[in-house]
């Protein structure tokens, strides 16, 4: 479905009026389309849910989380994971059912890990065995009985940036594929009376667009999981395989449909199994960037208009940095267009500058634009996803507001910051 065309020679992005909604809440200001957040997870739905049973599907919530977010989630029956304790806590003030979140992270702290057990999380995802010896004990003193899975590092490696990369066997991430440290772990929930060991977790990496890696971690699991039943006794009921689908950015990137992913995975999983002899586990996918990121775009009033003749033109905008990090961090790429002049030839080049004060605050490099004035209204394309998590105070600049549409109808999800908040904690 077309949610990006042109009327009255303006951007129109989900069914509205992008000028108009500029001009009514202010920029920079993030907009999310509602439409295309159900259209992805119909897709989950239609070719993952509904087509293989014992499945569940769970949205990495790191992306972008908001009370709203949670509401569209808990209404379409999809799970949330969350990685902080200020992740959790956004889920419980959205009244979201906790059996049907997934807590990750690496270094949870021991706050966190007493919120989780005190709310009642459906797993807690153990990174290592510090943690395990927390939960065991929090668990123990609340008489609870708590349901986890081990993440591993699987020792593959993934095509995308080192920072987004997370399989390979030198991770910050999980557990490593070794003998005597699994196995004495997962002896270890077997002897305790607080702690249940549903199954495994792996993530090999984010802003995939090839499915070899997902296989070859499916299969090296499969294995552990054999491994693990003959030596130690454990059966293996959940497997949960992470997300990292890729999305469209720029030209040259290559998404997939969902089912590119999913179906060489359960025909793989369903073919070893057999060989194996082992029972087929519930697959869990945790999609996030891949449902939120083109549903979400981002607009900009241009200031400043600076050319150097022979080298460049810089074009300033009333964001930057601190509304989107990704460009600076790792060299994102992104799309952009002028609002208000969608139908006009394309006729310059230039680099959209952030008003920080970093010369890394550039947003895009040698974009293709119309003639430009101060005042016009830059939107820059799928920046639903690690914009508006990410975003910081940076130079002392308010956050923007989240505006949600969906067929022409506008309505606030987050307020903007202003300056009182800015300062609000301080003593």
């Amino acid at each position: 479905m077309n949610h990006k065309n042109t009327e009255n020679k303006h951007f129109i992005f989900g069914g509205c009026d992008m000028v108009k909604i500029a001009k009514q809440y202010k920029t920079p200001l993030y907009v999310v389309s509602e439409e295309i957040i159900h259209e992805k997870i119909n897709e989950i739905k239609k070719d993952f849910l509904q087509k293989y049973s014992n499945t569940r599907a769970v949205y990495a919530s790191k992306a972008f989380l908001t009370l709203e977010m949670c509401r569209i989630l808990k209404k379409e029956g999809i799970g949330i994971d969350v990685v902080s304790g200020g992740e959790l806590y956004t889920a419980i003030k959205a009244d979201f059912p906790m059996e049907n979140v997934i807590f990750h992270g690496n270094n949870k702290t021991l706050d966190e890990i007493e919120l989780a057990v005190k709310s009642d999380v459906g797993r807690i995802v153990v990174d290592n065995f510090y943690e395990l010896e927390l939960i065991e004990k929090v668990a123990k003193d609340l008489e609870k009985k708590v349901k986890i899975l081990f993440r591993i590092t699987p020792g593959v490696d993934s095509h995308t940036h080192k920072y987004i990369c997370t399989g390979q066997m030198d991770s910050k991430f999980g557990i490593p594929l070794v003998e005597e440290i699994l196995h004495t772990g997962i002896i270890k929930t077997q002897n305790s009376s607080n702690i249940e060991l549903i199954g495994f977790h792996f993530h090999v990496g984010s802003q995939l667009f090839e499915n070899t890696s997902h296989i070859k971690a499916v299969d090296i699991l499969l294995k552990l999981i054999k491994e693990v039943k003959d030596q130690v006794g454990f059966k293996t009921k959940e497997l949960n395989i992470g997300g990292g689908f890729g999305i469209y950015y720029t030209e040259g990137d290559d998404p997939k449909p969902l089912k590119y992913f999913v179906d060489p995975i359960m025909e793989d999983l369903q073919k070893k199994c057999k060989e194996l002899n082992i029972f087929v586990p519930k697959i869990i996918i945790e999609p996030g960037r891949w449902i939120i990121g083109e549903a979400g775009i981002t607009l900009y009033t241009i200031g400043s208009i600076k050319e150097i003749p022979g080298v460049r033109t810089y074009v300033g905008i009333d964001g930057g940095m601190p509304d989107n990090p990704r460009p600076a961090l790792y060299n994102a790429q992104y799309e952009g267009v002028i609002a208000n002049k969608i139908d006009l030839p394309k006729s310059k080049v230039v680099t959209i500058a952030g008003k920080c004060c970093e010369s890394g605050d550039i947003l895009i490099w040698d974009l293709k634009v119309p003639k430009l004035e101060s005042g016009d209204i830059l939107a820059i394309k799928s920046t639903g996803a690690y914009n508006y998590s990410m975003s910081s105070n940076y130079n002392k600049l308010t956050r923007p507001a989240v505006v949600i549409v969906n067929k022409g109808v506008d309505r606030l999800m987050v307020r903007r910051e202003t300056y009182d908040d800015l300062i609000s904690r301080d003593i």
